[in-house]
């Protein structure tokens, strides 16, 4: 699968500065950030056409796409509240001039880790999104949506 990680390949984990590592997390929330409005669009979406939708088969589809929904939602909020702390955790480091960043480096690898995971299920939900609106848009009677 694609990669979906802003960091250089290598040992970049092993032997970035703190400043670095501080820049990094700050595209990852301007990321997470963006994902959340992105969100919100996407939930207004549904919201457009569930309310026209006739079919029982459309509806639980809509329906399992719209908890989904409301699942990565929650991951983004957790994510988003996660990245901050470790960058101000991260600036605490700096300012301390800490050398001990061992563990420190590990949970960034993980957080890393978990928003990859985050992006591909957005991903994933946005395209299976789109696929059901462009379905329902071709397939029920939608003459009274303006």
């Amino acid at each position: 699968m694609e990669n979906f990680r802003k960091r250089p390949k290598g040992e970049f984990m092993i032997q970035a500065d703190w400043d670095q590592l501080y820049l990094l997390t700050k595209h990852w929330e301007s990321d997470l950030k963006f994902f959340r409005d992105d969100l919100q669009f996407l939930n207004k979406l549904i919201d457009k056409y569930f309310i026209w939708i006739d079919n029982d088969t459309s509806i639980n589809e809509v329906s399992r796409l719209r908890s989904e929904l409301q699942e990565i939602r929650s991951r983004c909020e957790d994510l988003l509240h996660k990245t901050q702390k470790h960058r101000e955790q991260l600036g605490v480091m700096i300012e301390k001039d800490s050398d001990d960043s061992r563990i420190f480096r590990l949970e960034h690898e993980h957080l890393e880790n978990e928003i990859t995971d985050f992006v591909k299920s957005f991903r994933k939900n946005r395209i299976d999104i789109f696929k059901i609106t462009e379905y329902l848009k071709d397939t029920e009677d939608f003459s009274g949506i303006k």
